[in-house]
């Protein structure tokens, strides 16, 4: 058996990357030496040239142009070319790298931007310009089961490439499995001596709207035809990118348990088989056997089980996900007082897929109005924790932002209730997290439990700042290293009547509950997949995490999002009851009294 030659190893291991990112096959032997060798010799067929301008450049003209320096043949397999990557960093770490030296002033530079500036006014500049300059990529973590959004700036070659609608190269990011991670710049066209080298950089988007808003940091545009109230989406938008529901045979049926013994529970959760030791329930480990299923994963065989077994309930409901997916959370909250765009108790929300020209039109609008609370937060569809969220009202940082995965823009709160904490000498961001359970679609019953749960920021609100994460986030039991503030419910309530007098709690929880009422109707008010399906079978538990904001000197309830399968890890030690009462309520119609019915 002959030996595998070192090309077709480096073959096996990149082929699915090349012909994804579509590198043309004729590169493929080239790219293997150069990366080998470590060959960057883009400098044999191009120079970096400074662009001129008559008048002061306008903040999305290019400072630097790459201009071929003899005729390139694009059927030549040498075309291809390793670009370096400057500086790799994630986010939330991006103004604390710009402390150094060396890579503040290579950026400046890159950027046209005056190196000499003071240090923390070039950060800061640097932060709001770099978005026309900069890729990203995605990390998984060795578990396969998260990633990590990294960004990038490529060397000064990749970052002199210009755009154009009609470009004469392309750049792509390329994972090397034995060296690290590269761009790879390479020809679409042939090259006279002379031309500039220009990329797409909305490449793929085919739709007028949204190749605009894409290319929003390079080619600056207006949105007059677009509409800045979006409408809600037809059927196609619900299921699309969801793995299809069937629905019971017969939804209405009630399910009935004719014996005396205990209910057998099946639990993937550890905290049910933990907490749950009321005499009229019982852990069992054969699903076969339970009389009740909760699943911590997705759901959505209703019509087998309800062939299969009629006579078991589940913890989740059909097409539950018009609730607890943000962007569809944002649909359905529209049907309240048909499709307005702010429910008083929904923040103004977008998607960044086929919302994006309505956004960018609203947020233009907004600008020329001189608005000063201009701000945004965005949000991935179907993350939590506050991961890959991102607080600005720079418009280029928002329009990349997508890069990294679908999301939501959502106007941020600027001047939400705060709450005092002598400890942290100022008064912080707080939300407040409610349990809702579902028992019945149709009619449609709603309960909450009464303990509410609530987070704090560790650092006093104002509006600077916006990577620091301990100011202007509040979930702070995933963060290694930060303080979490425990309070129970009861104890806010005194402290609550403390620093806001005027303000009873039980009018303000009133609002809560009339807005939690508010967003269940909207989400049952259609048939699915629009709207959460009648199941006889299906019970649930949701969270639903909210903010309180003054609006003409009243406290205005606002829902962030509502949360399938809650960590409800503080729940059950400030209640050790939580899973029995819940339990009680959903599966026997025992309610212990720590209940509000909506």
């Amino acid at each position: 058996m002959g030996l595998i030659s070192p090309i077709n190893v480096f073959l096996d291991q990149h082929k699915n990357q090349l012909l994804s990112s579509g590198i043309p096959e004729l590169y493929w032997e080239s790219l293997y030496r150069k990366l080998l060798n470590q060959t960057f010799d883009a400098g044999q067929s191009f120079q970096l040239v400074k662009i001129e301008y008559d008048e002061c450049p306008k903040p999305h003209e290019p400072v630097w142009g790459l201009q071929a320096i003899k005729d390139l043949d694009k059927n030549d397999s040498e075309h291809i070319y390793l670009v370096d990557h400057a500086w790799t960093y994630h986010i939330t770490e991006a103004k604390k790298n710009l402390q150094y030296d060396s890579l503040r002033v290579r950026l400046a530079n890159i950027l046209g931007l005056d190196p000499e500036l003071p240090r923390e006014e070039l950060i800061e500049k640097i932060f709001e310009t770099m978005w026309r300059i900069n890729g990203t990529y995605n990390v998984r973590n060795m578990e396969n089961t998260e990633q990590t959004q990294m960004w990038y700036v490529t060397d000064e070659i990749g970052c002199a490439l210009q755009h154009s609608d009609n470009p004469n190269c392309r750049m792509v990011p390329f994972f090397y499995l034995s060296g690290g991670i590269y761009s790879l710049l390479f020809l679409q066209e042939s090259i006279e001596e002379g031309e500039l080298m220009c990329r797409d950089f909305a490449e793929g988007i085919t739709d007028i709207v949204r190749r605009k808003a894409a290319l929003l940091p390079w080619v600056p545009s207006t949105f007059e035809d677009v509409d800045v109230l979006a409408k809600i989406p037809d059927e196609e938008y619900f299921v699309s990118g969801h793995i299809t529901e069937t629905l019971p045979e017969v939804p209405g049926k009630l399910v009935t348990l004719q014996k005396d013994k205990k209910y057998l529970c099946y639990t993937q959760y550890d905290l049910i088989a933990k907490y749950l030791n009321d005499e009229k329930f019982e852990i069992t480990t054969n699903e076969g056997e339970a009389d009740i299923l909760w699943y911590t994963e997705h759901f959505r065989d209703f019509k087998k089980l309800s062939e299969e077994n009629p006579n078991k309930f589940i913890n989740q409901f059909p097409y539950e996900y018009v609730l607890t997916v943000k962007d569809l959370l944002c649909m359905t909250c529209r049907r309240y007082k048909n499709n307005s765009l702010q429910a008083p108790w929904f923040p103004i929300t977008y998607n960044l897929v086929n919302e994006v020209g309505n956004f960018a039109k609203y947020f233009q609008k907004q600008e020329s109005e001189g608005a000063e609370n201009n701000y945004w937060i965005i949000k991935p569809y179907n993350l939590a924790r506050g991961m890959d969220m991102h607080i600005t009202n720079n418009l280029n940082y928002i329009m990349r932002l997508p890069a990294t995965g679908p999301k939501i823009v959502q106007k941020y709160l600027t001047n939400p209730v705060l709450f005092y904490r002598p400890e942290c000498e100022g008064k912080v961001k707080f939300d407040l997290r409610y349990v809702i359970l579902l028992k019945s679609i149709k009619p449609l019953e709603v309960f909450v439990y009464k303990n509410f749960f609530l987070r704090f920021a560790n650092k006093p609100f104002e509006l600077t700042d916006f990577d620091d994460y301990e100011k202007h986030f509040t979930v702070m039991n995933y963060t290694e290293g930060v303080v979490l503030k425990h309070m129970k419910c009861e104890e806010f309530k005194v402290e609550w009547q403390v620093q806001y007098a005027s303000y009873n709690w039980e009018v303000i929880e009133k609002k809560i509950l009339e807005m939690l009422r508010n967003i269940m109707e909207c989400a049952t008010a259609v048939e699915p997949p629009c709207g959460i399906a009648e199941n006889a079978q299906s019970r649930a538990l949701y969270a639903a995490d909210l903010m309180l904001d003054w609006q003409n000197q009243d406290m205005q309830p606002k829902i962030l999002e509502i949360n399938y399968m809650p960590d409800c890890d503080r729940a059950c030690k400030y209640y050790p009851n939580f899973y029995n009462d819940i339990f009680k309520l959903l599966f026997l119609n025992e309610d212990s009294g720590c209940f509000f019915k909506l």
